[in-house]
Formats: C-alpha cells, structure tokens, sequence
C-alpha cells in the first residue's frame, strides 16, 4: 500500500479516533489516506488549537491525541501547544509535513530544522525517511507519549516518503502494565505514616487518572486524613469530602500552605515538578514521594521518602496495612475555617461589575456537578482554583504547567467532543480568548454545544495586578475590545452582554445558554480591585494570625 495509508492504518492500530489540525499540500497523501479511515479528521483554524484539542484527548483519555501540521509556518504554529502538553504531561503525536527528501527542486522554501526544533520540547522526535520504518516509528513514538511521565512527540513525514509504496504492516497495540513498588517500600510508607502526628495528603497533576480515585477514596476513608490539592490535582478527589482542606492557588502565602506547615509529614501524591508549586523547602515536615516515577529533584522538592510504581497499586497495598491512629488534624480544619470564611467573603455581593469572589459562586451554583470547566489563563484561574469545590475528576480543566493564553476554547472543544452528553462551560479573559478567538468557527462548523463567559476587564489583569503591587505605575497592559455579541453573531454563535447588567441577570443568562443549543458567548465585566485584598498584602495579614 501507499506509505502515507500504511500511516493511517497504523495510527487506528493505536487506537487514534481524531487527528486535528491545519494540513498543507505536503501532507495531501495522508489527508487522503485519513478521509478512506475510521479516523474523523477535525479541521482546526490554528494549529495551536489543534495541539490544544489533541493534548485534551491525551489528558482526558491517556491514550496519545493527534494534530497535524504542514511544513514551515505550520510546524512553528504547533509549538506553545507542544509544550503546554509536554510540562503538562499529556499525551500527543504532532504529525509534520515536509518537503521530499530525495530529490526536492524548491531549495529551501520553507524549509527550517523541524526535528530539531521540536527536539527541546519533547520525549522523541524523529524523520520518517523509510515507508518500512512506519509501524514500528508510528508504535514507538504512541508509546513513548502515553509512558510515565507522559508527554509530546514528533514525526516528521516527507511528502516523497508518503507517496512510496510498502509492504508493511501496522503493528497490533500491546497494552503494557505498569510496574508496582517493592514490599520493602510500602512497609516503610506505612510505618512513616502511622509514625507521623499530623500527616496529611498532597494531591498533584500526577494523580490524575481515572484508576486512582477508587483506591484513593478508600485510603481517605480508613485513614480519614485530610488532603490538599494543587491547581492541577483538582477533582482526583472529591472536594465535598470533609477532609478536603483546599486548593493551593497561590505558590507561597496562603490558608493551604499553613496547613502544610502546620503538617509533619505531607504524602506528596502524583507531584509534578513542571507545575508551579506550593513551597515545600522551608519547614521541617518529612515528604513521601508516591508517583509512577522517581521524583525530579530540585531547591524546592527534596522528599525524604519514594514510593514508585503504579499509584492505584501503592495506595491498594498502603490501604490494606495502614492501621488508623490518633492523629491530630485540629490545625488543618481551623485553616480550612479560616479559609471557608475568606471565600465567603463578598461572595453574596450584588455590586457590578461582577465581584470574582461571587463570579466563582455564582458558576458553581448553576454548573451541574458532572460538567466540564475549562479554564483558560488569567486571574480567574487564581480565584476559581481556590473557591471552586470540584466534585467530579477531570471537572475542572486548567494549565499550571505551561500556563499559555489561548488554551481554553481549545480544551473546552475538545472535553465536548470527547463528553457529549456533559455541560461544557469555558472561562476565559478578554485578552486570551481573542488570541484564538479564530476556532470559534470551528465551535460552530462542529454543532458543538458549548458556553464561552468572557470575562472582560480591558487589560492583562494578573499582570496589572503584580505591576499594581510593585508601586509601578499602569502602563504597557491595557486595551480594548470589539463588540462581542456581534463577533459572536459573525461566526453563527450566540452573543449575549449588551443585557446583563447585574448578578441576577448574569446568572439567569448562564443557566440559560448551558441549557440551550449552540455556542453561546456571555460578556462579563469583572471588578479585580480586591485582588490585592484576598491574594496579597490583605492576605498576609490574615495567614499570619495563624
């Protein structure tokens, strides 16, 4: 068969269900090739998007998501979306066109060093320049994507390579079971743990899989210690449960890192280093590492103790052992007091502009506990990461990793697609929601049902807030915007804003349009003048008196 159709067949041996992107004419062959498969070829507007969507598919699924670009301009356009999956540790295959490499008559147009560009922001990247190399490159590179710590790769396909023939054939996907910890290490864990006086639990990006929860909630349940999240653990566990202390929102100076230092001993569960951490250096406590793979050393994450191998195991074995003692968790619940009191705060407000603080309870409220949050990045992400209580895994989709603009009408597409039958609500500031504002027709094209809540404040609001705090004067950070319902008319969605103009209005809009047919946008001012109140020098005041 063609080389470019030996691709595609290999890609539905792996099991691949979408491949989005931007192709270009050197990619024909396999656009070809697609459009004869199983696989459904999802046409973005940006390749960004494209690594967005396909780096969703990996995080929601753990089975490798797929997006394709043509040589040159293309290729350069998938980068941040490379890297948000690569710190972000999902799985991804960007597929990349490129000229022949045999005999190309076109000198260098548009030709730039893919491989190696591509070579610093992931786990493998390689040239195709045989049709026989096909399965076993295409295999390998699935492989090593969806392998603790997962990550991006890159194949690199010729346009002279695509058109060979081969007798080739795909290789069958072999399901590899990962290794558990040793005896030794889990008797230690356990011994550390019913040693320690106030222990409590860590729960990072690394522990979010579908299989962990279970085994999680029966170690919460024996134990009954209490446990925080990072940004990205949000939603492993649920946030209703009793011993959820908090999320840490902030990477220094807030209610939960004064649970973690009124702490002895922290199980740091799937911590990942690439997301932006609590402190962790500057106390006394005992750390146990518990993840798939060693821990990533470094001046703020030295644990003391490793635990390696499948988590889901780690915890089944450390449950089974673990015997219930007179641990003192008094501290951790007057933190989690203090912290439920600092949210309440203001969150009746019926001023407008929306308060943050009542923006957050107000999509709480009125979201279903099973549907999707997808955030994109700015200072909501700070707000609704720490008052937003995630009932259900994978509810609240955000990046702590990479942290890029851009990202969250992306994601939220993609948590659609992949969740049909869920609410979909994105979030997203006036400033990263026009930085891809393009895909909106993608939204559209696809008969997706989706609410996009543009909050608006005419500038980079966290920057503006830092600028702020630093005594700098507001310069450089602000802008304006076009008319939103009208942009959202021009693209066949559904603009609403010009008639909110209170809370009540704002909420009645947002129940409305997640039970309605359509992309729906919702302008939302927003008043961030109290960030400084409950996220700086206001909140410094308040953690110190404890």
């Amino acid at each position: 068969m063609k080389a470019a159709e030996l691709f595609v067949k290999c890609l539905e041996a792996c099991d691949v269900k979408y491949v989005f992107g931007v192709p270009g004419e050197e990619s024909l062959d396999l656009l070809e090739a697609l459009r004869k498969s199983s696989i459904e070829m999802i046409t973005t507007r940006d390749e960004q998007t494209a690594v967005f969507m396909a780096a969703t598919v990996g995080r929601l699924t753990g089975r490798v998501g797929v997006a394709l670009s043509t040589l040159g301009p293309g290729a350069t356009n998938l980068v941040t979306g490379v890297a948000y999956a690569q710190l972000g540790a999902m799985p991804v295959l960007v597929i990349t066109g490129q000229k022949p490499i045999k005999n190309s008559k076109q000198g260098k147009f548009q030709i730039i060093d893919v491989v190696r560009m591509m070579k610093p922001l992931t786990k493998f990247t390689e040239t195709i320049i045989s049709a026989n190399r096909i399965p076993s490159a295409v295999y390998h590179a699935v492989r090593v994507a969806e392998q603790e710590r997962p990550g991006a790769v890159h194949l690199e396909f010729p346009e002279d390579i695509a058109q060979e023939d081969s007798q080739a054939r795909p290789i069958s996907w072999q399901k590899v079971r990962r290794p558990v910890p040793d005896e030794k290490g889990i008797e230690t864990f356990v011994e550390t743990v019913e040693a320690a006086k106030s222990p409590i639990i860590l729960i990072g990006a690394g522990a979010n899989r579908k299989l962990i929860r279970k085994q999680l909630r029966r170690f919460i349940d024996k134990t009954k210690i209490p446990f925080v999240t990072t940004q990205m653990g949000k939603g492993v566990e649920d946030e209703s449960d009793p011993n959820y202390i908090g999320t840490a929102a902030l990477s220094e100076n807030d209610f939960v890192h004064k649970a973690l230092e009124k702490a002895d001993l922290i199980v740091m569960l799937g911590h990942d280093i690439t997301e932006k951490p609590p402190v962790l250096s500057e106390g006394s406590q005992k750390f146990i590492h518990i993840n798939f793979s060693p821990a990533e050393i470094d001046s703020i994450y030295t644990p003391d103790f490793e635990v390696v191998g499948d988590i889901s195991y780690s915890l089944w074995a450390c449950t089974e052992q673990i015997k219930k003692q007179d641990w003192d968790f008094s501290n951790f619940f007057v933190v989690k007091q203090k912290l439920a009191e600092n949210i309440d705060s203001k969150s009746d407000s019926t001023a407008f502009p929306i308060k943050p603080q009542r923006f957050v309870k107000s999509l709480r409220a009125i979201i279903p506990k099973d549907s999707i949050l997808s955030l994109d990045n700015g200072m909501y992400k700070l707000w609704v990461a720490r008052n937003y209580p995630a009932y259900e895994q994978n509810t609240v989709l955000l990046d702590n990793a990479l942290a890029t603009m851009g990202a969250g009408l992306g994601v939220g597409m993609s948590a659609k697609i992949l969740n049909p039958d869920k609410k979909v609500v994105i979030v997203a500031g006036d400033g990263g929601f026009l930085m891809n504002v393009a895909d909106l027709e993608t939204a559209v094209r696809l008969k997706l049902d989706l609410t996009i809540v543009v909050v608006v404040d005419e500038g980079y609001g966290m920057i503006k807030w830092k600028q702020q705090a630093m005594k700098m004067a507001d310069y450089g950070l602000s802008f304006s915007n076009p008319d939103f319902e009208k942009l959202a008319e021009s693209f066949g969605a559904f603009g609403h804003g010009k008639n909110i103009r209170t809370v009540a209005e704002f909420e009645k809009q947002l129940e409305k349009s997640i039970n309605s047919k359509g992309v729906h946008i919702i302008e939302l001012p927003v008043d961030y003048t109290e960030n400084e109140a409950y996220f700086g020098s206001g909140l410094l005041r308040q953690i110190k008196e404890l």
